[in-house]
């Protein structure tokens, strides 16, 4: 099963678990205020190694849409299809005005997903 690292803590999941989930079910308290819905942007992370070369299209929209395309990817449009290590950016802890994480997402990858090569919209 591949594994995920997060903030010092590795743990294992299966292929179809959604990135967001899996951090959350780790302990961290990573941002998901539209329910993974990718539309807000509070999932975002960093990839340490083990970016995948896909993206959904609404993952594309949104970090386009941010100015954010390129530089993090949104964990609730990911799955763990493999070994990842990744840093979460905005979580309860680091954000002020925040009293919790919004509701949890959906165990399948919402709006319906359908993955593409990064190279697709011209991300490397």
């Amino acid at each position: 099963m591949p594994s995920l690292t997060v903030a010092g803590k590795t743990a294992e999941w299966s292929a179809d678990k959604r990135l967001v989930n899996a951090i959350e079910d780790m302990g961290i308290n990573i941002g998901h205020r539209c329910g993974g819905q990718a539309r807000c942007t509070t999932c975002r992370v960093k990839f340490i190694s083990g970016e995948p070369d896909t993206m959904t299209a609404a993952e594309y929209q949104k970090l386009s849409e941010r100015g954010l395309l390129g530089q993090y990817r949104l964990s609730c449009q990911i799955l763990c299809t493999h070994d990842m290590v990744v840093e979460p950016i905005m979580t309860l802890e680091n954000q002020e005005n925040w009293s919790d994480t919004g509701p949890r997402p959906a165990d399948t990858v919402e709006p319906v997903a359908e993955w593409f090569p990064k190279s697709a919209f011209g991300v490397s």
